[in-house]
């Protein structure tokens, strides 16, 4: 059976660790430049040995993102950049410049190259092309039905493929928007979106200067831009079918309580999937889980043909209905629980507690100890974020362990 890997995005070493813990296969990363999320916290030259030790020695592949567009003036950093890099062992570099792709080339002849989906493949004589180029991975651009997938894994073999199965979506052919650079002089395509198509808008009528009408879609905004967010999770059977060789999470910029919580999900829909496929079913508590997430709705995208109903596929305020409180850092040899606070807990709190395998077990605060900077632990009845408590769960806990808590819980 094809069994392809779960690639997951790693915006820097802490969100690296936690998709390592929660199942990835392979995770992709960025510099400090010269990738499509500069405005992540990314990985400085000298932070990348420690990451790609940390995944090599857990078998986990990692990626370096060099996909940006550079302009002239930043070839020559571009070239220092690929110089310094080139004694690390990434598994591959993804790009997606023709450009860049011949530099990384010439200053790592060796390297394995992976085309990113900026480069918006979308049919197999363009698959090939690149194949001849040296590209032994091509991400598919997100605007392919499956049964494109399909007719181009099967027309060119002698390529890998990748598809997103799970993230947000661009409002942009493949991401190659122009908006962020015409509204606020940040060019999307060098990798610094200010992500205008998340924003509010209203509408000015030329004879009426200065009058404002909102475009009222529903109570918490207009998003008139913003698509809907990708989830094939429901049609992962039919990609494992279409012969991809990964699955890809997108990410980078988003939080750990994120990339914990959709890698627990799909890592597990594909190992039952790999163990029975004949009796895989999309199980509810899978979709439950994604849905507790902060997303604009789910949506299949391109999947099935290209979306016509654009109300039901671009109606897509945020949704979240629990909050992400903290992270496992450590379990004591008394069971105690060191639980780094990133948003205030209150004792009586009823707390989730989740990990890999779809592991989850509640607990309702009552004792709790604040961690002072000399070690002592004292009792209190609020943590905030930024502090670090101890708990008594009577239940295992592993590190990296999320903590959350369902919004409205709580005043």
């Amino acid at each position: 059976m094809n069994t392809p890997e779960l690639l997951a995005p790693a915006g820097n070493m802490e969100k690296l660790k936690i998709a390592v813990h929660y199942g990835a296969d392979a995770v992709y990363l960025g510099g400090r430049s010269f990738g499509l999320r500069n405005l992540s916290d990314n990985f400085a030259i000298e932070e990348m040995p420690a990451a790609l030790d940390y995944c090599h020695s857990r078998g986990v592949k990692a990626y370096l993102t060099v996909n940006s567009y550079p302009h002239n003036d930043a070839l020559p950093r571009l070239e220092e950049f690929l110089r310094q890099t080139a004694p690390l062992p990434f598994d591959a570099y993804i790009v997606a410049d023709p450009g860049v792709m011949a530099m990384a080339r010439h200053i790592s002849p060796q390297r394995e190259l992976h085309l990113s989906t900026q480069a918006n493949t979308i049919n197999w004589q363009s698959a090939r092309f690149w194949a001849q180029q040296g590209v032994k991975r091509i991400n598919l651009a997100r605007e392919m039905s499956l049964e494109a997938i399909r007719e181009t894994v099967a027309h060119a073999p002698e390529v890998e493929f990748e598809a997103f199965v799970h993230g947000a979506l661009c409002i942009s052919y493949s991401g190659r928007c122009l908006i962020s650079s015409a509204l606020a002089g940040r060019d999307a395509n060098q990798g610094e979106c200010a992500h205008p198509c998340r924003w509010s808008y209203h509408l000015v009528e030329e004879s009426r200067p200065g009058e404002y009408f909102p475009v009222a879609e529903d109570e918490n905004g207009t998003f008139i831009f913003n698509s809907r967010d990708l989830c094939l999770l429901e049609h992962l059977p039919a990609l494992v079918q279409s012969g991809v060789s990964a699955l890809k999470v997108e990410g980078r910029m988003k939080g750990i309580n994120y990339v914990a919580s959709v890698l627990r999900v799909y890592r597990q829909a594909l190992d039952e999937y790999r163990a029975n496929p004949s009796a895989w079913r999309c199980r509810p508590e899978w979709l439950e889980e994604l849905a507790k997430l902060s997303h604009r709705g789910y949506t299949t995208g391109f999947l099935f043909g290209t979306p016509r109903n654009v109300g039901q596929e671009y109606h897509s305020a945020y949704i979240r209905s629990h909050e992400f409180v903290g992270l496992a850092e450590a379990v004591r040899a008394d069971g105690k629980v060191v639980i780094g606070v990133r948003n205030r807990i209150r004792s009586g709190d009823a707390l989730e507690f989740v990990g890999p395998g779809m592991r989850l077990a509640r607990l309702t605060v009552g004792e709790m100890r604040v961690l002072t900077p000399e070690g002592d632990a004292v009792a209190a009845d609020v943590a905030n974020p930024n502090q670090r408590i101890l708990l008594a769960p009577p239940f295992a806990v592993e590190p990296f362990d999320l903590v959350r808590r369902e919004k409205g819980e709580r005043p």
